[in-house]
């Protein structure tokens, strides 16, 4: 009777009924959950066929998430590939509630294991024997909307065997000299910035397994995550665990940092600052012996130190260069298909005249060489690129920049960097890929913003005014 128990302590009203095992086995069967027989085998249900199925077109496209979008008139099934959405399926309103539910209830690990449409879900798939190869996992999503329901699959995929080397994700050769700076550091905090879907996760996990491989095991790597989204080889990985709101997540996540912090770790990944107490901890670990990397959602490298300030660090505290030792910023941005791209002398017309201004004043004489997206072939699937590339900027905080930034002079502290400390912003980095005939101009102000204006503003320290004034 402990289920009857547990309905009643959670004030569900109930009455129990007889009825036959075929009954159970079609009320199963409608909710697209698999049914054991006798022999203890799942027996396969249509919805489960056709959620399988959903994720392997998606794994096999190389898409980064499945929309489900659900309201009165019926289901849009969509894939993000390469940042884009394209619209996979369509489906009845049924459906989607059929699949959304079949995906939390029958593969996610859960500690609620009924999926309410009314409230905000977040639930992760962690079993690799329920997904397709390739994929270590998959982290969802959902949320009731005005007319029904949306969930967004996450899907994780398993590059363990990828070249530990952050030049192949992007980075230009003086980042990977600017990271091994800083995975040199005994003590400090590495944090990078970007919006969701712009590959953090990704650079950590790359980070942590050249740093494991480098000290060959002589050093206690430590994650604290929720959950674990990519296997670490060497790293003690330590998920936050199950929690049914908000608050208890955060409680959990702050205790699982503390109990880190105990179990005599060299290095600690956090997996996410989302608050005043997990910074403030994050903070204190670099300052007692620990080297910490994590993530941040800022807008640029030197907007780090701004956000960390906004959520309530002291900068006295923050503002330290033995403390603070990388700050990082990065995007992703489409990669031209070598194939079928196409050279912008050649096809003028395809590019705005007011654009094709701007990128002529950003790049100088060096537009001739450019390439934008071509037409699509078979080698990309029609879609003009394969895959995307980092665009990214890292500052190393020395004295005097931590001096402009705990003054309050922004403008300073930038100019510094760039012309004392020869930093380069990720407009130059974009800049750069576009003159080599990687990126699409007109793609990677999608990402990083207008690229003659970017220049202007930070390179030559104008004002806004003057570049207006300027009739840009």
């Amino acid at each position: 009777m402990s289920y009857v128990t547990l309905l009643r302590r959670k004030g569900v009203e109930y009455r129990i009924v007889s009825t036959t095992l075929r009954s159970i086995a079609n009320v199963y069967q409608a909710a697209g959950v698999a049914i054991t027989d006798d022999q203890g085998q799942h027996s396969k249900t249509q919805m489960q066929v056709a959620g399988m199925k959903i994720i392997s077109e998606a794994a096999a496209s190389s898409a980064s998430d499945i929309h489900i979008r659900i309201d009165r008139s019926g289901t849009d099934i969509l894939y993000r590939i390469h940042g884009e959405l394209e619209k996979a399926h369509e489906r009845d309103h049924e459906y989607g509630k059929k699949l959304v539910r079949y995906y939390y209830q029958a593969m996610a690990d859960v500690s609620e294991e009924t999926f309410k449409e009314n409230i905000r879900l977040d639930a992760r798939i962690g079993d690799t024997s329920k997904l397709p190869p390739g994929l270590n996992g998959i982290r969802i999503a959902a949320s009731p909307t005005a007319e029904a329901t949306v969930m967004v699959l996450r899907l994780l995929y398993n590059d363990a065997l990828d070249s530990h080397d952050p030049c192949d994700l992007g980075f230009s050769t003086a980042h990977k000299f600017l990271f091994e700076h800083m995975q040199e550091q005994p003590i400090g905090l590495n944090i990078i910035s970007g919006p969701t879907g712009s590959g953090k996760s990704t650079t950590l996990q790359r980070l942590l397994r050249a740093y494991i491989s480098e000290t060959q095991g002589r050093k206690h790597v430590l994650t604290v995550e929720d959950p674990p989204e990519y296997p670490i080889i060497g790293a003690v990985q330590t998920p936050v665990g199950n929690a049914t709101s908000q608050r208890e997540r955060e409680e959990m996540f702050i205790a699982a940092i503390n109990a880190a912090m105990r179990l005599d770790p060299d290095t600690i990944m956090i997996g996410e600052l989302r608050d005043k107490p997990s910074a403030e901890l994050a903070l204190r670990a670099a300052t007692t012996g620990h080297q910490v990397w994590t993530t941040l959602h800022a807008n640029s490298a030197l907007g780090i130190a701004d956000r960390m300030i906004n959520i309530g660090i002291e900068p006295d505290m923050l503002l330290d260069h033995t403390v603070l030792t990388g700050l990082i910023s990065q995007r992703l941005v489409k990669k031209l298909c070598p194939n079928c791209k196409q050279p912008l002398r050649d096809h003028l017309n395809k590019m705005p005249s007011r654009t094709l201004e701007r990128i002529q004043r950003a790049l100088g004489s060096d537009w001739i060489d450019v390439f934008i997206t071509g037409d699509g072939c078979e080698q990309c699937n029609h879609r003009g690129s394969i895959g995307r590339t980092v665009c990214a900027e890292i500052v190393i905080p020395d004295p005097m920049l931590c001096e402009y930034l705990r003054r309050g002079e922004r403008v300073l502290a930038r100019k510094h960097w760039l012309q004392e400390q020869q930093g380069q912003s990720i407009v130059h980095h974009a800049i750069e890929k576009v003159k080599s005939g990687e990126v699409d101009p007109m793609m990677a102000e999608r990402v990083v913003g207008s690229l003659h204006m970017a220049e202007l503003l930070y390179d030559n320290m104008v004002t806004v005014g003057e570049v207006v004034g300027d009739k840009f």
